[in-house]
Order: C-alpha cells, then structure tokens, then sequence
C-alpha cells in the first residue's frame, strides 16, 4: 500500500531539529552527521529506531538534510549496523531518558499487561498496542517484534490463569463434577462413527453438551419442547448467578466460542480451572441465548393462534409444553 506523503506541517512538527538536538548533530560529519539526526528525529516520534533506510521517508530525509547541511544522498553511506550506530543509538537513548528494554522490564510489563490489559481484552494484537503505548511511559525502547510477541503471550496466559482459577473457585463442588461431566464420556466422538459405543451418542441421540450447543430448528411446537429441554439441562448444572459479574463481557464471549467449537477430547485436555470456566461460559451464554430462542418460538406461535384451526392446535400446544415442563419451574421464569 503506498504510503501518503508528509506535508509541511508534519515535517515542521515532526522532523525539525530543537536547539538541543543541533547541539548534538553539531560535532558529527557527513553521513554521520545526517544518519544521527534522521535516528534522532524518528526516535523522538515513534518511540524506537527505524529498521533500516526502507522506513524513513524521502521527504523527511531531505527536510532534515537541509538543516545539518548534508546532500540526502549522503545517507546511502549510513551503516546501520556496527559500533558507530550502537553508539548513537545510545547517546539518542541517553538524551531522550529512554532505556533498552531488560529481562526485569519485560516481567514488569507481563505482569501489568495480565492485570491490567489481558483481564479485559483477549486479542493478542490490540494487547501489543497498549504494550507499546506503557512502553512509551516507562521511557522503554520497545523490544524486537519477537519479543513483543513473547510478552503479549505470556501476559494473556497469566491473565487467563488468574481468571480461570477465580471463576472455577466460586464453584460448588457438585456444580464442578455435573460440568466435567458434559465432556467425560464421548472418549472416541472425534473419530468415531455416530451411533457407535463410547461416541457420545446413545440411541436417543447426541449428548447432553451436543443437544445444548445445537442451534434451534423451525418454528414448530416440537422445536419449543427441545429448546425447553435444553434450558433445563443447563439450568441443571446450577451455575451460580453472579459467577461472571466482574468478568468483561468479550472475555466471556470469547471463552463461550471456544468451548463450542473446541471437541470433547480437546476440552479434557486443558487444566481443570480452564475446562471448567470455558464450559461454564458456554452454559452461561446458551442459557441467555435458548431463553431468546423460546421468547421468539412463544411470539411466533401467538401470531399463529389467529389461523385456522389455530386456537385449537394453540391448546394444544400449550398442553403438551406443560407435559414437556412437569411441575418445575417454568423455563422462562426468572431464576
């Protein structure tokens, strides 16, 4: 993608070199003299030294040019590599307050990125920004984008681990073992053929976690009497109400998608406190969305009622949901 060319403005506000900073240049010559002063420049705007000649752009090149009174073409003889570089990238560093990141700095930011970033938010790239922005506060020279990556995994593991070991926690015991027992059974049901022993599947059909993560049919009554019987198998489990009240929303959402798609053998592979929590998310989640279901299914069967033979059929249906209910609560009431 072609890159927008700078304008006046954002060469005077970005690439003029302050009466400080000529201090600096004022001693080096030729390619030296520019090569510092185009490190210096990008340095003090980006928080980091460019990579190499490829990220500095034509324009500014000859603004700063004209400034240390050096031809522009005097940088194609800029090593970017060695010691003459290392040691302005140190006297930059120095000058500026900033600091090459350290082992000890790269734990600090783990561990604030873990309670402060990925608690909340769970995608690796939106985590690296805040991390470059804390960077920037700390005066830390941004780490190789190696390392970043390094960072922003480990942070997401720790926050997912102390997320994860709170929400598995506020369970019962009880409540623990009917979760585990979603996915307990089912031993071949990734390469197995349906319907044969140890699938997860029994003559009535799939299991208990394949009948709440199926999506619901057409409208019809037999739809309702299944979207009824998954709610109260997960209103079974005895989820606590408040298990996910101080957890960002996405995060559940997120723990939600992947329990759904993720197969029975893979969730047993995870550590309790991340098996649980993603089913638990799971439950959580469907429970709200199959309340939404029958809301839809109930609304659908009323503008019906006014059809032929509708009353008829209405009362009909309505006799075989009490049947399909019993004498519990009713799934739509409120917990």
């Amino acid at each position: 993608m072609a890159r927008t060319p700078l304008d006046l403005d954002d060469l005077v506000e970005h690439w003029t070199l302050l009466k400080d900073e000529q201090g600096l240049v004022s001693g080096k010559r030729g390619a030296t003299r520019l090569g510092f002063a185009v490190l210096l420049k990008f340095y003090t705007q980006y928080g980091r030294f460019p990579r190499g000649r490829f990220e500095l752009p034509g324009e500014a090149v000859e603004f700063v040019a004209r400034q240390v009174q050096v031809p522009a073409s005097e940088l194609d003889a800029y090593e970017w590599s060695g010691r003459t570089v290392e040691y302005h990238r140190a006297q930059i560093r120095g000058h500026l307050g900033f600091r090459e990141c350290s082992v000890a700095d790269a734990d600090k930011l783990t561990a604030w990125l873990a309670e402060h970033v990925a608690c909340n938010e769970r995608r690796p790239e939106q985590v690296r920004v805040e991390l470059l922005a804390r960077c920037r506060t700390e005066s830390i020279e941004p780490p190789t984008p190696g390392r970043c990556d390094r960072i922003v995994d480990a942070a997401l593991r720790v926050a997912e681990e102390t997320l994860t070991a709170r929400i598995s926690a506020r369970l019962t015991v009880e409540g623990t073992e009917r979760i585990v027992a979603l996915v307990a059974g089912a031993d071949r049901e990734d390469d197995a053929v349906p319907g044969e022993a140890g699938t997860g599947e029994d003559e009535d059909g799939p299991s208990a976690l394949g009948k709440i993560k199926e999506a619901p049919g057409n409208v019809s009554l037999e739809t309702m009497l299944t979207e009824i019987d998954k709610l109260l198998a997960v209103r079974a489990v005895g989820l606590p109400m408040d298990l996910f009240a101080d957890v960002a929303p996405k995060v559940v959402a997120s723990w939600r998608a992947r329990a759904a798609v993720e197969s029975p053998s893979h969730l047993r592979t995870h550590p309790l406190p991340l098996r649980v929590t993603l089913l638990a998310a799971l439950l959580h989640e469907r429970e709200r969305e199959i309340t939404d279901t029958l809301v839809e299914l109930l609304i659908s069967t009323v503008h019906r009622i006014g059809a032929p033979g509708g009353e008829e059929g209405h009362r009909a249906a309505g006799q075989r949901v009490q049947e399909g209910v019993g004498q519990g609560e009713h799934p739509l009431q409120a917990r």
